[in-house]
C-alpha cells in the first residue's frame, strides 16, 4: 500500500481506490473537513500527477469526467485550498509523493482504466440529511426537496414569499458560483432551462454568495442535489413494448441483451446502495429494465 501523510491530509491506495481524509491542522478548508474521508474507486480516475515547488508541492487526482458531483456542479472552479483532490506535500515528501503517483498510475495501466467520461456517478457525494446557512439565506436538503429560508439581510422581493421549497424532480439544473473579488456568487436551483437569470440577490430559488468562510459549503450541498439528478452523460433509458412471445423480439439491439440487462440491474444496485439513487428511483428504474427482460 502507498501512503502520504501531510498536514493537509493523509492519501493512501490499496490498488483498488484512493483514500483521503482531510487533515486536523487548522489551515485545512471548511469544505474538506465537513466533507470528511472520501473513497476515490480507480475506475473513478483518469490520473495523478506531483507537482513540485519551491516550499512545497502539489499532489492531484484527476477524475473522469462526470465521476464526481461535486466536480461536476463545481465545474472546476474550486480553489486549491478546497478541492478535496489537491494534497499540499512538503519538499521533504515530494520522493514519497513520487512514489505514491507510480503506484497509482501503475494501477490505471495495469487496468486500463479509461481516461474518457463516464455515464454515471462512480462517487455517492455528500451524506444527507444537509443543511448550510451562507450570504443572504440557509439552503437544506433531504433527498427529495430543497428549502430556502432567508435572513435578515435578505432583498424583500425574496423574502416576501417565505421560504422557498423545490422538489427534487422540478430541477432541470443546479448552478453553482463562487465570489470572486467583489462580484458575488450564487448558488442557483433552476427549474427550467427557460427559467429568467434575475441576480441572485432577488431570486427566490437563489442563494447569493458574498465570499465568506462558509460559502464554500454551499458546493457540498449543490453536490448532494445533483447527485440525486439523472446524470448528464447517461443514456435515455426507454421502456420496451412488453413482448407477444418468447424469445428476442424483431430489431432488438444489443441493448436489450438479457447479460446487458442483468448488468444494468447490477449497477442500479450499486447505486441505491451507495444512497445516489432513492428507494422510489431505484424501484422504477429496477421496473424498466425488468419491463425489457
Amino acid at each position: 500500500m502507498a501512503e502520504i501523510i501531510q498536514k493537509d491530509g493523509t492519501w493512501s491506495f490499496d490498488g483498488d481506490a484512493v483514500r483521503i481524509v482531510p487533515g486536523s491542522d487548522k489551515g485545512v478548508s471548511l469544505l474538506r473537513r465537513t466533507l470528511g474521508e472520501v473513497a476515490v474507486p480507480l475506475v473513478a480516475l483518469a490520473g495523478v500527477a506531483y507537482e513540485p515547488g519551491r516550499k512545497t508541492g502539489r499532489l492531484r487526482l484527476k477524475l473522469r469526467d462526470g465521476a464526481d458531483p461535486l466536480l461536476q456542479v463545481t465545474g472546476g472552479k474550486l480553489d486549491d485550498a478546497s478541492d478535496p483532490y489537491t494534497l499540499t506535500v512538503e519538499t521533504k515528501a515530494a520522493a514519497i509523493a513520487e512514489y505514491f503517483v507510480d503506484e497509482v498510475r501503475n494501477a490505471l495501466l495495469l487496468d486500463s482504466v479509461p481516461t474518457g467520461p463516464v455515464d454515471r456517478y462512480l462517487l455517492p457525494g455528500p451524506s444527507l440529511p444537509m443543511t448550510v446557512g451562507a450570504g443572504d439565506g440557509t439552503a437544506s436538503f433531504d433527498g427529495r426537496t430543497v428549502r430556502l429560508e432567508w435572513t435578515w439581510h435578505t432583498d424583500e422581493v425574496k423574502t416576501g414569499s417565505g421560504p422557498a421549497t423545490i422538489a427534487l424532480e422540478d430541477l432541470h439544473e443546479v448552478e453553482w458560483l463562487p465570489a470572486r473579488g467583489l462580484v458575488d456568487g450564487h448558488l442557483r436551483f433552476v427549474s427550467s432551462p427557460n427559467a429568467p437569470r434575475v441576480p441572485a440577490g432577488r431570486d427566490p430559488h437563489a442563494v447569493e454568495l458574498n465570499g465568506f468562510k462558509k460559502d464554500p459549503l454551499m458546493a457540498l450541498l449543490a453536490a448532494a442535489v445533483v447527485a440525486r439528478m439523472p446524470h448528464p452523460h447517461a443514456p435515455e433509458l426507454a421502456a420496451a413494448p412488453e413482448p407477444k412471445a418468447l424469445g428476442p423480439a424483431p430489431g432488438a439491439t444489443a441493448d436489450d441483451d438479457p447479460d446487458a440487462l442483468l448488468r444494468r440491474l447490477r449497477e442500479l444496485g450499486e447505486l441505491h446502495t451507495a444512497g445516489v439513487l432513492t428507494d422510489e428511483e431505484f424501484s422504477l428504474a429496477k421496473q424498466a429494465v425488468l419491463k425489457r427482460l
